[in-house]
C-alpha cells in the first residue's frame, strides 16, 4: 500500500475529522433546537463576537471555514508530533483518545477563552461527555489514521 504525502494526509485527515466533528455538532445542536446556520454562527463568534449572530449565511460560512481551518491545524500538529515521537502511532486507539482529550481541553480552556467567543465556557455534563467522545473518536481517530498513512512504512 502506498504511503500518503504529508500534504495529502493533512488534507484528508483534517477534512474527515472536521466533517465528522461538525456532523456530531450539528446533530447535537438540532437536538437542542438550533439550526446548522446558528451553530456555525456560534463557531464564527470566536472570531467576530456577538456580531456573528447578525451576519446570516455569510457568518455561518465563516464559521465553517474556521472550523475546518482548525481541523487542518490540529491534523498538522499531530502529524508533526508523531514524526518526532513515532510511539504515538504504535497504539492508534489510545493515541486518538488522548489526542481527542487534549484537543477538547485546549479548545475549551485556551482557544475559546482567548477568542472573541461571547459566552462563558461551560461544562454541562451531557454535552461535555458527548463532546469529549466526539473529539476522541470522530476527530482523533481520523487524524491518527491519516498520520499513520503518511508516516508508516508500507
Amino acid at each position: 500500500m502506498k504511503r500518503w504525502s504529508i500534504p495529502f494526509a493533512v488534507l484528508v485527515g483534517g477534512a474527515v475529522a472536521g466533517a465528522l466533528d461538525l456532523a456530531y455538532a450539528i446533530s447535537f445542536a438540532a437536538y437542542n433546537g438550533l439550526t446548522p446556520e446558528r451553530l456555525l454562527q456560534i463557531v464564527a463568534s470566536g472570531l467576530l463576537g456577538n456580531a456573528a449572530f447578525g451576519g446570516g449565511a455569510a457568518t455561518a460560512a465563516l464559521g465553517m471555514l474556521s472550523h475546518f481551518a482548525l481541523s487542518f491545524v490540529w491534523m498538522a500538529l499531530f502529524l508533526l508530533a508523531a514524526r518526532q515521537a513515532p510511539a504515538l502511532l504504535a497504539r492508534p486507539l489510545l493515541s486518538a483518545v488522548v489526542f481527542g482529550i487534549v484537543v477538547f481541553l485546549a479548545m475549551r480552556l485556551v482557544v475559546l477563552p482567548l477568542s472573541a467567543f461571547p459566552r462563558p465556557v461551560s461544562f454541562q455534563p451531557l454535552a461535555t461527555v458527548l463532546d469529549l467522545a466526539s473529539h476522541m473518536f470522530l476527530f482523533g481517530l481520523p487524524i491518527v489514521w491519516a498520520t499513520r498513512k503518511a508516516t508508516l512504512n508500507p
